[in-house]
């Protein structure tokens, strides 16, 4: 009997689940959104998570041989770059970490998923130029990035999951008080919602895959 077919999803704490303390939740929670994937998806695979809070691009890459590829999974969503961004590192310095982990997937003949990171929400800060301006500039770097990603899925012709797209509040650019409590981390609304868009990538692949 064959394994079932394997999906490690990989990231920060966007892919672990990472949620704040809320008033009806003081202690916090983790809702990894693996978890939602598995239950959409069902038992034709098995779904692994591996998000670290706080991980950089660049860490992702030190532990991805042991995390991932040692593991032969066959689709490895990958998110990373929100903390990097928050560290003031270029797009350009996290796309090249995001490649070489793309790259290495393809390299062992599995198919990595490559997914834009989310928008932040910052509460009041259209009251004043300064906070207008921050947030400005922190959304600009992040359509950088996202681009960036984008172009890169598309010259590979691989599907991504453009969770900014998903997650945000068309009118302010922000993301979508539903979605998040903090501005930065998802709600478990989000998570599913993530679940659903990776899920919308892997049910036609899957099904191209099974035995007729």
């Amino acid at each position: 009997m064959n394994r079932s077919t394997l999906v490690i999803c990989f990231g920060d704490s966007l892919t672990a689940g990472f949620q704040s303390p809320t008033n009806d939740n003081p202690i916090g929670r983790e809702t990894p959104y693996g978890q939602f994937l598995q239950s959409y998806l069902g038992d034709v695979v098995e779904v692994r998570s591996s998000g670290i809070c706080g991980e950089l691009t660049g860490e992702m890459v030190m532990r991805f041989r042991r995390d991932v590829l040692d593991q032969k999974p066959n689709y490895v969503p990958i998110l990373g770059g929100t903390n990097d961004l928050g560290w003031n590192a270029s797009p350009r310095e996290i796309i090249c970490n995001l490649i070489k982990m793309y790259e290495q997937v393809l390299g062992i003949g599995s198919l990595p998923i490559p997914v834009t990171i989310p928008s932040i929400r910052v509460e009041d800060a259209g009251e004043s130029r300064e906070g207008q301006d921050w947030v400005a500039e922190h959304l600009a770097r992040r359509n950088q990035l996202n681009k960036l990603i984008q172009e890169y899925a598309e010259s590979k012709g691989i599907g991504y999951v453009d969770l900014f797209v998903a997650t945000v509040d068309p009118q302010s650019g922000q993301l979508a008080d539903t979605y998040s409590n903090d501005g930065i981390h998802l709600t478990t609304a989000g998570y599913q919602l993530f679940a659903q868009q990776v899920t919308g990538i892997l049910k036609p692949m899957l099904a191209q895959s099974r035995p007729s």
